[in-house]
């Protein structure tokens, strides 16, 4: 990870907004996944997206992070409009400004705890493979799993999976992170040291991070709660 930023540094930035966003699947009975949200994601906040299944959470995670996109309204990252961007900008912005982190950790099996971490920066090729491979053995240790690089997924608990996780998706040093559901398979343990790692991210290292969760002690943790319902943000405190 990067250096520690103090209170300071974090400021108010806006790392990720968006205006009226609808996300619609049309067919013969017309589907609302998303409608009319708006929300803006700071530099140092830790923000949770709840809501009953059904409610919209993660379809507007995914319009956040780019991975879908929106039937009306804007996303802006960094205030730039990604809604013109082609197919490939938004990969291109996806790999280097945003990093994911799912319920299902969906590392490479046959691929060691630091090859995993290490296929972001592969991808992007910007720095040699002997510094990828030190960045990703030291992302790891950051995450107490120095001891754990040269094993298999199938090696770790789920909890050191969804850490390796986390690892990876901080590769290419993001400054906003996206996580769906990260503690949804993990016992209570593992759970409290993802929301610890996560809330850290924001506030100790000035990332922007938002979580859809179902469980409200993680949310009660965040700085603030996103509560969805019918596909509508209908609190926001």
């Amino acid at each position: 990870m990067s250096e520690s930023v103090t209170a300071a540094d974090i400021g108010a930035d806006i790392i990720v907004e968006a205006e009226h966003l609808t996300r619609q699947l049309v067919g013969e009975v017309t589907a609302t996944l998303v409608s009319d949200a708006s929300i803006a994601i700071r530099r140092g906040e830790f923000v949770a997206i709840t809501g009953a299944s059904g409610s919209g959470k993660s379809s507007l995670l995914y319009l956040l992070g780019l991975l879908d996109r929106p039937t009306s309204g804007t996303v802006r990252l960094h205030g730039q409009d990604t809604a013109t961007l082609e197919d490939d900008e938004r990969a291109a912005l996806r790999l280097t400004e945003l990093g994911y982190v799912f319920q299902f950790h969906f590392l490479l099996p046959e691929f060691t705890a630091a090859e995993n971490v290490m296929l972001p920066m592969q991808r992007l090729g910007r720095l040699p493979e002997d510094e990828i491979e030190t960045r990703a053995i030291g992302l790891l240790a950051s995450f107490g799993l120095a001891d754990q690089a040269r094993k298999l997924p199938r090696q770790l608990s789920g909890g050191q999976s969804q850490r390796v996780a986390i690892a990876r998706a901080l590769a290419n040093d993001p400054l906003l992170i996206l996580a769906d559901e990260p503690t949804g398979n993990l016992d209570s343990v593992s759970s409290a040291n993802v929301q610890t790692i996560l809330k850290d991210l924001a506030h100790a290292y000035g990332r922007a991070v938002a979580v859809v969760t179902h469980d409200r002690d993680f949310a009660a943790a965040a700085d603030r709660t996103i509560v969805m319902q019918d596909g509508r943000i209908i609190r926001d405190e």
